[in-house]
């Protein structure tokens, strides 16, 4: 099995902890490819930046056939519904995986992501995906996500002081993480309080492989119909 990961900003960075956080959760047997975007913004941090991300993440999947399924590692869960038009293999976004997963662990749940912006982005992907009812708050850490790439930033206390409060004023039973570069994080802080704490590309890696197991593929009906052929040259 042959899992696509593509981190939809342009930081290899971030693209290496992701890869490594994918290869801890994949199967044995399993294949990983993380993938970099080789155009966009070097962070996404709100709805500007998820704009300027999609066009590279997509060119990506029209690029590549050697796959079974594809994981978009950005919380923002960047182009999901475009990417799922451009092909008929499973697109799981680490978004929406981590809430899923979160709501069959726990009666309600809370987001840490990182910067104030990227909270209505988050809170308007929990009502589509209509899981807004089990999230008590998604909440941000005011850690800049490049300071995820730096030790010396203090990202860990400051996410750790901010899951404190969800727990304390929210009754968070379970915490999602609101960010790929969060991924190092999840099994210490998970230690720390006593609770899950969940990662998002590796829930994603893990529905993505029982899809591609199961042989499912993505409806080419409605609005998951693949786009005419001429579009898609014009983008390429």
């Amino acid at each position: 099995m042959h899992i696509l990961v593509i981190n939809p900003n342009t930081t290899v960075g971030m693209t290496e902890k992701i890869e490594a956080a994918a290869n801890r959760a994949a199967a044995s047997g399993t294949q990983i490819t993380a993938v970099t975007s080789a155009s966009g913004p070097v962070s996404i941090e709100g709805y500007y930046d998820e704009a300027l991300s999609v066009p590279g993440l997509l060119k990506v999947i029209r690029d590549r056939a050697d796959f079974d399924a594809v994981v978009i590692a950005c919380f923002d869960d960047t182009g999901l519904d475009a990417a799922r038009c451009v092909t008929d293999k499973p697109v799981i976004g680490i978004g929406e995986a981590a809430y899923s997963m979160a709501g069959m662990l726990a009666n309600k749940f809370s987001v840490v992501t990182t910067l104030a912006r990227s909270v209505p982005a988050l809170e308007h992907n929990l009502m589509k995906y209509g899981l807004d009812r089990r999230c008590a708050r998604v909440r941000s850490s005011e850690v800049a996500v490049l300071d995820l790439e730096d030790d010396s930033s203090g990202a860990y206390e400051k996410i750790a002081a901010e899951i404190a409060r969800a727990i304390a004023d929210d009754k968070a039973e379970a915490i999602v993480l609101g960010c790929a570069g969060m991924t190092d994080l999840a099994s210490k802080l998970s230690q720390q309080f006593d609770r899950p704490v969940l990662d998002g590309v590796a829930c994603a890696v893990s529905l993505a492989e029982a899809m591609a197991r199961l042989q499912l593929k993505t409806s080419r009906h409605g609005g998951y119909a693949p786009p005419p052929q001429h579009k898609l040259e014009v983008q390429s």
